[in-house]
């Protein structure tokens, strides 16, 4: 019987925190973890505990001699903001093999929030889908990232992404540093999600695009299928392979023209094909937050 990959595996978990813990495990051993930083490069000063401060910083020793709680401050702040924001519309729902699209979207956006919470920094998450976003504020503390992984299992795709104009205030007003990570399959019906960037851009965050895509979309190959649908209109179309070699250049056409434009925007792009691994998308964040 052949061994099924590790990755599968991982993404058959459908408990998010327990695939992601397992998933940044496995990508940490094969890293130097000495070069992944939490909050803080060197200690400065106590201060008072605050509800709401990450736990992990609390110093046990001071409060078994005082008797009150204070927490360790660093000179120079490492932590960020970090925002997942994950396209919920109806083309994620496309399968290949075993998953779909949401499902390899919910399974890196959980694995990257873990890894972004254990280096101490605020997570939040935004769900677009049918013209609105859901939308979980950036936070810390271990309560939020259970809310993280609560409402990234409860993503249920439907509809198409809205007009950017409708949800701009969410990106606006924010002055701290903040990474913001895209998981998407791209596809748009009128320039929405290029508007959407180009927004985001001017904001002058710094972002990545992690483009999600089947193997069988890429290579056109749905085995005894002769037409496929469009999840977001319903639109038709018949696929064979004659039309093999003119599809693979149209794709790759667009692929380019995806790449060039987000390099014109600043914005760092990764194509993740939905039976690989993940481990690139995680050593993407971690060269991008420093």
């Amino acid at each position: 019987m052949k061994e099924i990959p590790d990755h599968h595996i991982l993404m058959a978990i459908k408990d998010l925190s327990l695939a992601a813990r397992r998933t940044i495990d496995g990508f940490m051993t094969g890293i130097n973890k000495s070069k992944v930083r939490g909050p803080g490069l060197e200690f400065s000063q106590y201060r008072s505990y605050q509800p709401g401060d990450d736990l992990r910083w609390l110093d046990w020793k001071r409060y078994a001699r005082t008797d009150r709680y204070y927490i360790r401050e660093s000179e120079i702040e490492t932590s960020i903001s970090v925002r997942l924001l994950v396209d919920a519309s109806r083309s994620m729902l496309h399968r290949d093999g075993d998953f779909s699209k949401i499902d390899y979207a919910r399974h890196l956006a959980a694995a990257l929030g873990w890894l972004a919470h254990g280096q101490g920094d605020a997570l939040g998450l935004y769900v677009f889908q049918e013209g609105e976003v859901y939308s979980l504020p950036a936070r810390k503390d271990a309560q939020h990232l259970a809310r993280f992984f609560h409402q990234l299992e409860a993503i249920e795709p439907k509809g198409r992404l809205g007009d950017p104009i409708t949800y701009k205030h969410i990106f606006l007003g924010e002055q701290k540093r903040e990474l913001l990570i895209f998981i998407t399959d791209l596809y748009e019906q009128n320039d929405e999600i290029s508007r959407m960037l180009e927004l985001l851009a001017s904001l002058r965050h710094e972002i990545i695009v992690f483009h999600v895509m089947g193997r069988n979309e890429l290579e056109m190959n749905y085995g005894v299928y002769d037409q496929v649908e469009d999840l977001e209109t319903g639109q038709r179309a018949a696929v064979s392979r004659e039309q093999a070699d003119a599809y693979q250049e149209r794709m790759q056409a667009w692929l380019s023209a995806v790449r060039l434009r987000l390099l014109d925007l600043q914005i760092s792009y990764q194509l993740m094909r939905m039976d690989q691994p993940m481990d690139q998308a995680l050593r993407d964040f971690l060269k991008l937050r420093q």
